[in-house]
């Protein structure tokens, strides 16, 4: 099971570092880490939903180091002919450990997240889930599928707050090593739109940008990179 594990222990962004140090805890996120730190949940089941950008996958992640689960993609989720569960090809194969699947907005097989979920409820295994939006909004095809997501526990994580918004970007720029003027971020954050994906998306056009050019990143070259995703000047 162990090397299992391992193999299916997808990092959605392998660029960037999820650890239990580097989440920025704020009141944005303060019920679903309140949540992720509880023994057990209703059913041993809970969903985590936000918009993209307010930190799902990373706490999903630290959630999963922190309990040895075995993480996946809703996406590579599958069963075969006989109703074995499978994952990228895989077979499951049964054991205490939790699950632990991320966007389940990319799932295809909705008869074998049934059956996990089943087969998770009788062994014991709790199973942590997460997608943009929560299960009563995502018409599910299967009837005892949507009734048990439901019934299912589910917590939202809001857009960052200001404080934690700055944290972040500078966080961002760090982690791809980007030294930018304090002048520029704060002009960043002040132009920038009000969200977490907005951040990411920002920094990952910069850091395009300036590698490809050899340049430093300043507020010229965020105007003309960054475009419509800027706001009028205050």
């Amino acid at each position: 099971m162990t090397g299992i594990r391992a193999q299916l222990a997808l990092d959605l962004q392998q660029d960037r570092p999820f650890s239990a140090e580097r989440f920025i805890a704020g009141s944005s996120n303060a019920s679903a880490r309140a949540w992720l730190a509880r023994p057990r949940w209703p059913e041993g089941r809970l969903w985590v939903w936000g918009p993209s950008g307010t930190g799902k996958s990373h706490l999903l992640h630290v959630w999963a180091m922190q309990n040895r689960a075995v993480q996946f993609e809703a996406s590579a989720l599958a069963c075969d002919g006989d109703g074995a569960i499978l994952v990228e090809g895989q077979k499951l194969e049964p054991g205490k450990v939790p699950f632990v699947i991320d966007h389940l907005e990319g799932l295809v097989h909705e008869v074998a997240l049934l059956h996990l979920l089943n087969r998770a409820h009788a062994a014991g295994r709790r199973v942590l889930m997460a997608a943009q939006c929560p299960p009563a909004r995502r018409p599910f095809q299967i009837p005892d599928l949507a009734s048990r997501l439901r019934a299912t526990v589910t917590v939202g994580l809001e857009e960052p707050e200001d404080g934690l918004r700055v944290t972040l970007l500078l966080s961002l720029l760090a982690e791809r090593q980007l030294v930018v003027p304090q002048s520029v971020t704060d002009w960043l954050w002040r132009r920038l739109p009000r969200t977490g994906a907005a951040l990411v998306q920002a920094v990952e056009k910069l850091d395009e940008a300036a590698m490809k050019r050899g340049t430093s990143i300043n507020r010229a070259l965020a105007v003309e990179v960054l475009g419509t995703l800027l706001s009028e000047e205050e």
